[in-house]
């Protein structure tokens, strides 16, 4: 069975730089009628968690239609202000060679991700980086709370075994998510955690960025890393 990637987005493909931030704050506002004053903790969340826990954090108790308010909310805005977020934001140096690579070495790619779907065909869209993505075969922030369940369900979409399969990402809970599951795990230090806090995560292998695309394929492609 050919080599599935599962990428994860923030920070690890792309970064916003601060206008993902803009637009949920605006988006949580529009469905809970306040004023986002903080934000819950991010980094490795999905979407669902993000909302209920920075709503309560405002004194909200939310449900599963106050989060699909919010999720669509979002996608309008991702929309709206997709110019902004190209002018902004930016593809992580490597990130399109390193996609065209795998996609030369016959390997399938496609996205777990904390965002919902809609979002997150919209990020990679606007930087240019959705072209081998086969987003059916992924798992987003509207399927499940954690990331093995995430996991789990693209293994699935994209009936991919988990020793076939490599994850890469840039937070522990994205090792967790493989590691949980048995797909080897290639962590990017390109976000908020170190190339040692990803090691002690437990990741397969730590890459400081994409740069390196020969070193790359060879370890999504190697049968051991």
């Amino acid at each position: 069975m050919p080599h599935l990637v599962l990428w994860d987005i923030d920070h690890t493909l792309i970064d916003t730089r601060g206008v993902g931030r803009e637009l949920s704050a605006a988006a949580f506002e529009e469905v809970t009628g306040q004023p986002m004053r903080q934000q819950a903790k991010i980094d490795g969340i999905t979407e669902a968690v993000i909302f209920r826990e920075t709503a309560k954090l405002h004194g909200l108790a939310t449900d599963r239609a106050d989060f699909e308010r919010f999720a669509t909310a979002l996608t309008v805005q991702h929309v709206q202000h997709a110019a902004e977020l190209r002018e902004r934001g930016h593809a992580l140096p490597g990130a399109a060679a390193a996609l065209d690579a795998l996609a030369v070495a016959n390997v399938r790619q496609t996205v777990v991700s904390g965002n919902v779907r809609t979002v997150a065909e919209i990020k990679l869209s606007v930087f240019g980086l959705d072209t081998h993505i086969q987003w059916d075969g992924g798992a987003y922030g509207e399927d499940a709370d954690l990331r093995p369940a995430l996991v789990k369900l693209a293994l699935n979409r994209s009936s991919a075994l988990a020793p076939d399969t490599v994850l890469i990402g840039d937070t522990p809970a994205d090792v967790e998510g493989g590691r949980e599951t048995g797909v080897r795990v290639i962590a990017v230090a390109t976000g908020r955690s170190s190339a040692e806090e990803l090691r002690a995560a437990g990741a397969h292998a730590v890459i400081h960025d994409l740069t390196d695309t020969d070193t790359l394929v060879k370890l999504v492609t190697a049968d051991i890393l």
